[in-house]
């Protein structure tokens, strides 16, 4: 037997999953392939594959939830549509992420003013970026602009062993220069943990939350629970009645 058979064996026996998770969840363009650890994009396809696989994710179109307490927010993935009600008042937004053009209903009346519409236009949508990437952010780990970095095993703060993960950005979002850590659960493969740093020098982070309380929601699952903070209400939908995105009444979902 040729000596080199065996060696090539397991070559292929270690790559094939290897290209096969990036075939099955191939990087958004502008995802900093070249700076990031081959360890860490690895654990990002398995938690891709966790949560559901990315086929799941790409049929999955509309996503509603609420932002705790106080933000009521629905997404259609497929057309960039966007519905922001604020809870605490009689404030409606419906905006495509897009484009950034949109109405805006306050008190019963649609806000005319240019640029007061502006205003309030840019506002739902910087809610938007922050309370999907609350709910979100394990399908985004190879996202546009980011970065990750392995940064070998860690504990939860209730003692689970798990991988830990370094994402920084690049010109992208309201505030690149977030920084977070990701602890993801040896067994299940899924987010266990986060810790947010406003700035990517900053050794102490802003907060560090659980993720808990995953679900099964279509053919994904999503956490809602991040310890004392709750995303709640959460739904998963193939179709929604247009009066969602034209602000006509407020929806069910």
């Amino acid at each position: 037997m040729n000596r080199f058979y065996p060696f090539l064996l397991l070559l292929l026996l270690v790559t094939m999953p290897l290209l096969a998770q990036k075939k099955n969840n191939p990087a958004a363009p502008g995802f900093d392939m070249a700076g990031s650890d081959k360890r860490a994009i690895q654990i990002a396809d398995e938690v891709m594959a966790a949560q559901g696989g990315r086929k799941a994710w790409d049929q999955t179109r509309h996503i509603a939830w609420t932002f705790l307490g106080f933000r009521r927010l629905h997404w259609d993935k497929w057309t960039g549509n966007v519905r922001v009600d604020n809870l605490k008042n009689d404030q409606s937004v419906v905006l495509n992420i897009n484009t950034d053009k949109g109405r805006v209903f306050r008190n019963g009346k649609e806000e005319t003013q240019p640029d007061s519409v502006a205003k309030f236009v840019k506002a739902a949508k910087s809610a938007w970026i922050n309370d999907s990437y609350w709910l979100l952010m394990p399908f985004k780990l190879k996202d546009s602009g980011v970065t990750l970095k392995d940064l070998g095993e860690a504990k939860t703060q209730d003692g689970q062993p798990a991988d830990l993960l370094q994402m920084t950005f690049k010109g992208v979002g309201d505030t690149p220069q977030n920084k977070y850590q990701v602890w993801v659960d040896k067994t299940t493969r899924l987010v266990s943990q986060w810790a947010y740093y406003p700035k990517f020098s900053d050794e102490k982070p802003g907060f560090v939350l659980p993720w808990t309380d995953y679900k099964d929601y279509g053919k994904i699952k999503l956490s809602g629970k991040r310890g004392p903070r709750e995303l709640s209400d959460i739904k998963v939908a193939d179709t929604l009645p247009d009066a969602v995105y034209t602000l006509l009444d407020r929806p069910n979902l």
